[in-house]
């Protein structure tokens, strides 16, 4: 953790509202709607485009450490990518519609920061990204993001913590109610929790 202290701003970005499914409301303080959109990025190989890694174009099935993907028992998986001056972006299969297009689940302009952790646990999947003025030389994150999808998929939450040094791990209960997202110093252990119907909690530190 840097400076001192942390700025957190918990933020709801409903990307496409689910009717009937039992979906998370929108209960946070500062929270904000928006309808979804998704980008139309035309897939570039990189191959052929010098400069640009894997991460800057549409998540293509291949390995690569800006890439994440988890599987679900159902056979449905959840992909996430970076792009370039873009953001975090999510995509989703299904063995009966294939892969879904990419959706952005945080805006930023800022440069990622290497490795996206995925879990999931009862169809309930969290995710960790970061982002950083300098992540690229070594700078820890200035931009870290805890996400949280549910149901078809199709609806992630988002809570935004400024100066921080980025979440450690996550985990997700069994019945998918319950995501844990921690961060462990020598002497703190920082953590912000998620609850289905209830959204992010504030965040907490206690010594070790």
């Amino acid at each position: 953790m840097r400076r001192g202290g942390i700025s957190a701003v918990a933020g709801v970005v409903v990307l496409v509202s689910m009717a009937g499914c039992g979906q998370e409301s929108a209960v946070q303080n500062g929270t904000q709607k928006a309808s979804a959109t998704t980008d139309q990025v035309k897939a570039v190989d990189p191959a052929d485009s010098p400069g640009l890694r894997k991460s800057d174009v549409p998540w293509n099935g291949e390995g690569d450490p800006f890439n994440a993907m988890v599987r679900l028992p159902d056979g449905r998986r959840v992909a996430m990518h970076y792009l370039r001056r873009k953001g975090l972006f999510e995509q989703h299969y299904s063995p009966k519609t294939g892969w879904s297009k990419p959706v952005a689940i945080y805006r930023t302009k800022t440069e990622a920061c290497q490795g996206i952790t995925l879990k999931t646990g009862g169809g309930t999947v969290a995710a960790i990204a970061d982002f950083g003025v300098y992540c690229s030389d070594g700078e820890p994150p200035t931009e870290s993001i805890a996400a949280v999808g549910i149901g078809r998929l199709n609806t992630w939450v988002h809570h935004l913590t400024d100066d921080f040094d980025g979440w450690g791990r996550v985990s997700v209960t069994t019945n998918g109610r319950r995501a844990t997202f921690i961060r462990n110093s020598t002497e703190t252990r920082t953590s912000l929790r998620w609850d289905l119907g209830k959204g992010f909690s504030a965040i907490t530190e206690r010594p070790r």
